[in-house]
This record gives structure tokens, C-alpha cells and sequence, in this order.
């Protein structure tokens, strides 16, 4: 198991989906067996966000999430954020299709340091992207720092099954078959054998409850998926600090 750390995993990340990104839709719906669509509805129905409400969503890939955001806003601005350029132009090609080029903005840029003012959004979000990231507590900092007080903090992340069997099938299916089917459909054994180690690694969904908490959000309330599949994260931004 690669073991990587800061700058380290930060750049073979970046490698990762600078390579996946042509493949990128097409996997996601195979290796969830289309389950992460059910996921982000479930997801935007908990967030209720309103016409002209704002957002900005991290690790925003090939904008999957930042498009449902930005029909859910209708006229508000909303900004995907990614450090993959070969990712954001997938992804505007999917906005420009689809006539949302002039809502949404993406910009190439570091999760970890957002270029954005503090208190701009009404939501922050992070789609399968936070268990990459070189440091949980910093980017959840950032989220909490550029949303208005009173703002959500809202992550939709794979987790980790608690009960047998699943849980042995689960990490069977990820780590034995996963990747075998990232290099029969996207030549990328290496990349797709990435997502099991990585989420070894990531806290399961009352671990990560505890850290939206401990960098200072309020209302922290976590949704197992799927039998804990994956987890919905939703925390929101004291109205005063």
C-alpha cells in the first residue's frame, strides 16, 4: 500500500486524475453500479438549496455535482473548483452543452488554500474528493471560512461498512475486482487500485462527524448510504464567531 503523505500525495493524486479523466463518468457509474446518482439526489434533497442560492464545489472533477447545484441555484452563482485542468475541461464541455457556462465558473485551484474572499457561499460542497486530499481538518477550514455564517458545509464521500458480510465484500470488491475493471475499461490498473488504499486511510462516517465538529461547525449531522457505502456530511457555520 502506497503510504503518502502532504506534497507527496497531493501530486500523485493530481497524476491519478489527470489520467482517469476521459473515463471518468463511464467508471464512476460502473464501480458504483450507478449508485452515486441516488447518492448526489438524496444528497441535494437534504440540502434544499434554494433559487439563487450560491455555492462552490470542491474537488468538482467533471462538474457531476456542480451541474445539479447550478440547476438546483437557477440564477445564483456557483464556482467548481479542481486542481485538474484536464478534469474542468471535461467538465466544460458538459456546461457549454448544456447552456450553463455563464452561471457556473470553474477555476483550477488548490482545495487546500481557496481563492476566494471569506463568507461568499451559501454552500460548500465535496463529492468524493475529500479522502484525496493531503489534510481532512485544513480543507474543511477552508469550506467553513468562504461560506456566509449560517452557511453549510456539506461532504458526499465513499465510507466504510460496519456489519458482516458486507463489510467483507465491500473491501473484497474494492481492493480485488475494482481495479481489474479500471484496466479493462480505462487502462488505468494503477489509478483505480488508488480508491481502496486511499480509503483505508479515510475515517469512517462518525469519525469524520467528530472531525466537522472539531474545526468548529455547528448542526454536524452524517447519513450512512447503501449499507455505509458511502456517508453524507452535512455541517453548517456558526451564525456568529
Amino acid at each position: 500500500m502506497h503510504i503518502l503523505e502532504g506534497k507527496q500525495k497531493e501530486q500523485f493524486v493530481l497524476s491519478v486524475f489527470e489520467k482517469i479523466a476521459p473515463k471518468y463518468d463511464m467508471m464512476n457509474d460502473l464501480l458504483s453500479f450507478r449508485r452515486h446518482q441516488a447518492w448526489r439526489k438524496f444528497t441535494m434533497k437534504k440540502m434544499n438549496l434554494q433559487p439563487g442560492q450560491t455555492a462552490i464545489d470542491l474537488c468538482c472533477g467533471t462538474c457531476a455535482w456542480t451541474i445539479p447545484l447550478a440547476r438546483a441555484s437557477q440564477s445564483g452563482e456557483i464556482v467548481g473548483l479542481d486542481f485538474s485542468r484536464h478534469m474542468l475541461d471535461y467538465g466544460q464541455t458538459k456546461l457549454d452543452q448544456l447552456g450553463l457556462q455563464h452561471q457556473v465558473q470553474l477555476v483550477q485551484g488548490n482545495a487546500m488554500e481557496l481563492p476566494f474572499d471569506s463568507n461568499r457561499f451559501d454552500f460548500a460542497t465535496i463529492g468524493f474528493g475529500l479522502r484525496n486530499v493531503p489534510d481532512i481538518e485544513q480543507v474543511l477550514k477552508e469550506m467553513m471560512r468562504v461560506v456566509k455564517p449560517g452557511g453549510k458545509v456539506v461532504c458526499l464521500e465513499l465510507s466504510k461498512p460496519v456489519s458482516q458480510p458486507f463489510k467483507a465484500i465491500y473491501y473484497g470488491y474494492f481492493r480485488y475486482i475494482l481495479p481489474v475493471l479500471g484496466k479493462l475499461f480505462a487502462k488505468s490498473y494503477e489509478q483505480y487500485r488508488w480508491l481502496p488504499e486511499s480509503l483505508a486511510m479515510f475515517p469512517d462516517h462518525k469519525q469524520l462527524a467528530h472531525i466537522f465538529e472539531k474545526v468548529g461547525m455547528e448542526s454536524v449531522v452524517a447519513y450512512p448510504l447503501t449499507g455505509g457505502v458511502a456517508a453524507l456530511h452535512i455541517g453548517q457555520k456558526p451564525l456568529a464567531e
